[in-house]
């Protein structure tokens, strides 16, 4: 018996069907379920919700959304090799669990959704983690299809993704992240609970869309965002320069000195660079 269900535990799962995890596919499989029920219950109240899940391989976390109350699961799975095992966890849960083999970086779930919002929760493959959070952060219009994002990254990453001013892990990542959303890591897990065992820690960080950010053109935050922190350790006066317009009007309009350096500049600050350089455009059109 698991700790959750009555179907079988993980690890003899994975044996009935060859999972083993493929390195193409940044899989490490999360095989302990009381961790599994922990990041369920990150995304609670899970009670009348649909969730969206990436990469759920054997299904481990799978099952705890669904043990836990989720009305509703939407599994995409890229992995052929685990449709059936996936298969197995529909019987035991009818109608509330829909798989979809696809490839999440294409994936679109907004077609299933009628027009109801989701929570997106995964334990994301470590080679699309970054890139598949940018997607989500950068839809438009905003608000988003979804309410919720818990979502489990390499430690490395996850410090990125809530880093503000004056931390190390500031940058590009954090700045978009946090215009968008309030963030969170909730907590650690060891790279011991997984198969294979990772060589770094993860962590399971959880991402609210504010429902009004400050603001601006997300594209031009982002091109300014990329100019400071593309020449990180120069000045603000020098890294700016490849935006085409002049630095000290972009960092007065941000009440900032031109001296300071890209990681000691607030969100607001890239905000205000970011409406200042949409209006420096419009006038040389």
């Amino acid at each position: 018996m698991s700790a959750i269900d009555d179907l079988p535990p993980l690890r003899e799962v994975i044996r009935q069907h060859a999972l083993s995890a493929r390195k193409s596919l940044g899989q490490n499989f999360l095989l302990d379920l009381n961790l599994t029920a922990r990041i369920a219950r990150a995304a609670a109240p899970l009670e009348d919700s649909t969730v969206v899940e990436i990469g759920p391989g054997p299904g481990g976390l799978t099952r705890a959304l669904l043990a836990l109350g989720a009305q509703r699961v939407i599994a995409i799975e890229h992995d052929e090799r685990a449709i059936p095992a996936l298969q197995d966890i529909s019987a035991r849960y009818p109608g509330r669990l829909e798989i979809v083999h696809g490839d999440a970086m294409t994936f679109d779930p907004r077609p299933l959704l009628d027009g109801e919002r989701a929570k997106i929760v995964a334990n994301l493959p470590y080679n699309i983690a970054t890139q598949l959070l940018i997607n989500w952060l950068t839809i438009e219009p905003w608000a988003p299809w979804y309410e919720m994002m818990v979502l489990m990254f390499q430690r490395e990453v996850g410090e990125r993704i809530v880093a503000r001013e004056d931390e190390e892990a500031y940058g590009r990542l954090g700045v978009l992240a946090n215009w968008r959303c309030e963030t969170k890591i909730l907590f650690d897990i060891a790279p011991s609970a997984f198969v294979p065992p990772p060589k770094v820690t993860s962590s399971v960080v959880r991402l609210t869309p504010r429902a009004e950010p400050l603001p601006c053109d997300r594209r031009l935050l982002e091109q300014v965002a990329a100019a400071a922190f593309g020449q990180r350790r120069k000045m603000l006066r020098q890294s700016l320069k490849s935006l085409g317009a002049d630095p000290a009007r972009l960092t007065q309009a941000a009440g900032v000195d031109a001296t300071r350096r890209a990681e000691t500049i607030p969100i607001s600050g890239f905000v205000a660079m970011a409406c200042e350089l949409a209006d420096i455009r419009k006038q040389a059109e």
